[in-house]
């Protein structure tokens, strides 16, 4: 069973959970939202036979995660996520890592794999190709895909931060139905996850991450070199494994693979059948399967570490 830690890193003070198995490969497996750390809890169990080092921290905003400084931008763009994790793998004295995600988590894998690569093994992200392209997030999308991202708008002004404040726990619940409509969850799987959106910096780092996302708000200066990097949308030249979900009810599905070309390494692309969008908990055999899969297509790097 993976035991609750926490260490300083960066802007942070890092809650994760763990294995303990230092002396293991270190596979990290990062939530999205409005999700946390219990959506591993199945798939660490079915690698818990695995020679595996497994570290499941709590983004920025979730859980017991807290800022060092009251003066720190409450950032939630994406390079602010992926400095996060760069600066939990050095505290960590993790030279490289399987980094695996969906959602926000999937999205901070594609970016440090894509910039970072030297640091990662292999990547396994449940959201494909997900680096955010700020340029173009003004160009409208087709009415059936845009009527998903109410939520999107609704944070964009003030109503929608106070409606969050107010109703987080019922907006989220909402956000879970709709995104997983064939995942049929009970209430106390939903609440032993809602407890991390009470972190008192949850609302500011998820408004800000919806609003700097379309261009509305400015991010951390600090986080500005990497932001034009991620502008460029950079390839992905590390092994990676893309799990699609045919019932996923934010990210519509498509038998087309219309991000190959974001991948110049091994990869491959797996369709998951009648599962929504927060993968690893609904489907937790296959995210475990993907993993020891990938793990498979990188002995000749593991040989190194």
């Amino acid at each position: 069973m993976n035991k609750l830690k926490s260490i300083t890193a960066g802007d942070l003070c890092i809650a994760y959970e763990s294995n303990e198995n230092i002396n293991g490969i270190p596979v990290i497996l990062l939530h999205g939202f409005p999700y946390d750390v219990r959506a591993y809890d199945d798939v660490s169990k079915l690698l818990s036979n695995e020679n595996y080092w497994i570290i499941v921290p709590y983004l920025r905003g979730f859980g017991p995660t807290r800022f060092l400084s009251k003066d720190t931008i409450r950032s939630g763009q994406q390079a602010a996520l992926a400095y996060d994790l760069i600066a939990l793998m050095d505290t960590l004295s993790i030279k490289k890592a399987l980094i695996a995600g969906y959602d926000w988590g999937g999205r901070v894998a594609c970016i440090v794999s894509a910039i970072f690569p030297n640091r990662v093994i292999g990547l396994l992200s449940a959201s494909g190709y997900c680096i955010q392209n700020i340029a173009k997030s003004i160009e409208p999308l087709h009415p059936d895909i845009e009527k998903l991202y109410w939520y999107q708008y609704y944070f964009h002004n003030e109503r929608g931060r106070l409606g969050l404040s107010k109703y987080r726990k019922e907006l989220c619940e909402i956000l879970w139905r709709n995104w997983s409509p064939t995942w049929k969850f009970d209430h106390s799987t939903y609440e032993e996850t809602a407890i991390s959106f009470n972190n008192p910096d949850f609302v500011e780092i998820v408004i800000h991450s919806y609003r700097h996302r379309y261009g509305l708000v400015k991010g951390d200066p600090k986080f500005e070199k990497m932001e034009q990097n991620l502008a460029t949308q950079p390839k992905i030249k590390i092994p990676a494994i893309i799990l699609e979900a045919d019932a996923d009810g934010v990210v519509p599905f498509s038998e087309t693979d219309n991000e190959a070309f974001f991948f110049t390494g091994d990869y491959e692309r797996l369709i998951i059948k009648g599962i929504g969008h927060n993968l690893p908990q609904e489907a937790p055999e296959e995210f475990a399967k993907a993993i020891i899969l990938l793990m498979q297509k990188v002995k000749p790097i593991l040989a190194d570490l």
